[in-house]
């Protein structure tokens, strides 16, 4: 196993030299001695320690408070090197692990016991960090962070293979942009309530697509107020849209049939010489035989004034002429 290599930055020669022995007698190599917080940058990005130590005083002219390697962000751990006189300041200051530090006076032991501890809360968040990226990457759902500005700050690869665009041509405007004209308004409505400290459950739009098209996503998002940003999950859900839509007019169409056929159904065949109706299963029936299975109705006879002229009366006088 290769020894970790640590970065001092240290603008006392004597102080330096103590920190390098006492590095060297627990087991650590050193990559370089650098005198200034520009001088730190340029051996940390020549030599990739795999920690920095550094004079508490240096670490503002070294990448910000926090002392982050510029052009390797979070890629080391900083440890401080501090006294009595500046330990209020520094956490006053909201240094935090990883970025630990030790308050002079300090054994070699004791040194070699803060560094191992930074380091191994750094490996094990770099391995939360990795998992969490990897997840993020081969997640089948749009995932993504949005800032309170209307921009795109982060996107997975799913956008790029549902929507076309590139992750850089989706943050380069800003989001709403995207969306289909006819959810813009509700879809800034959601968007000022989760800014707000509201969250965002099944809420869905359309998005455009490289081609011109547009596809439906099914939302859910909760805001990060003191990072001013969003985090959202959306899922492509247009299949279930379009089916759904083909459902509803395939029911539109059966209900119109259905009502077709009622009509048709208040509609009687009858036959236009004997009089006789047709029912559903293709027999003929007199009137009174059909009325009778489908009503409760009953049946008087007698004969109307019209037919005793036109039929009775006519027999009748016939019947007599031939009986004289």
């Amino acid at each position: 196993m290769s020894k970790r290599t640590i970065l001092i930055v240290e603008n006392d020669t004597v102080a330096a030299r103590e920190l390098e022995q006492q590095l060297t007698s627990v087991g650590y190599g050193i990559s370089g001695i650098a005198a200034s917080g520009e001088e730190a940058n340029v051996l940390a990005a020549r030599t990739a320690p795999d920690l920095v130590l550094m004079q508490f005083v240096l670490r503002d002219r070294f990448g910000g408070a926090r002392g982050d390697v510029p052009g390797s962000e979070k890629a080391r751990p900083v440890v401080l090197v501090t006294t009595p006189a500046h330990e209020a300041t520094l956490r006053t200051a909201g240094v935090t692990d990883p970025f630990s530090y030790i308050t002079r006076p300090f054994s070699a032991r004791e040194l070699h016991a803060v560094l191992e501890l930074a380091l191994c809360k750094h490996e094990a968040r770099r391995a939360v960090t990795e998992a969490e990226d990897r997840f993020f990457e081969d997640s089948i759902d749009m995932l993504c962070f949005l800032d309170f500005n209307g921009h795109f700050k982060r996107l997975n690869p799913a956008w790029e293979r549902t929507l076309g665009f590139t992750r850089a041509e989706l943050m380069a405007r800003p989001f709403i942009e995207f969306v289909h004209p006819e959810d813009r308004e509700r879809t800034l409505e959601q968007n000022a309530d989760v800014r707000g400290g509201g969250r965002a459950l099944g809420f869905e739009n359309r998005y455009l697509c490289k081609d011109g098209t547009y596809r439906w996503f099914h939302w859910n998002a909760a805001p990060n107020s003191s990072e001013r940003v969003i985090y959202s999950v959306a899922r492509d859900v247009t299949s279930s849209k379009l089916a759904e839509a083909e459902r509803e007019r395939l029911l539109r169409h059966l209900q119109d049939a259905l009502a077709e056929v009622k009509s048709l159904r208040a509609i009687l065949p009858i036959c236009s010489y004997c009089k006789k109706i047709r029912d559903d299963e293709d027999y003929w029936h007199n009137i009174e035989s059909y009325i009778s299975m489908h009503t409760p109705t009953m049946f008087s006879h007698g004969i109307c004034p019209s037919c005793m002229r036109t039929e009775i009366e006519p027999r009748l006088e016939q019947l007599m002429r031939e009986t004289e």
